[in-house]
């Protein structure tokens, strides 16, 4: 059976002075190694506002997942604390035989990842 990850993250296009496109690419370029050991790999970002849960369920709910990994901009922001708070229980809820994963940076998602699997 394929192992199966979901990363999790606000959308780095809404990151105030960050270049969203670079970010997206560097994490698309990650999404892509997963398949190198044989990993599923979906991601969701969304912006920090009410459409945030609803989209973080509909992610967890699609199938079952691994690993969940949480993303710093979410967790690494004081404003986002709730949010990140609100993440961590869904996941409890809606993903409970799911490892949770943090990343160090953009580009060790994988390496996060694989440490539960």
């Amino acid at each position: 059976m394929t192992s199966s990850v979901l990363v999790l993250g606000v959308d780095p296009h809404i990151v105030p002075g960050t270049n969203g496109a670079a970010i997206l690419a560097t994490l698309e370029a990650e999404l892509a190694r997963f398949a190198e050991y044989g990993i599923h790999a979906s991601m969701t970002v969304f912006g920090p506002d009410e459409t945030a849960g609803p989209k973080v369920v509909a992610a967890l709910t699609e199938r079952a997942w691994d690993v969940v990994l949480i993303g710093g901009g979410v967790r690494k922001s004081e404003q986002l604390l709730s949010l990140f708070e609100q993440i961590v229980n869904l996941i409890r809820i809606h993903a409970p035989g799911a490892a949770i994963a943090f990343n160090t940076t953009v580009d060790t998602i994988v390496e996060a990842a694989r440490r539960h699997l």
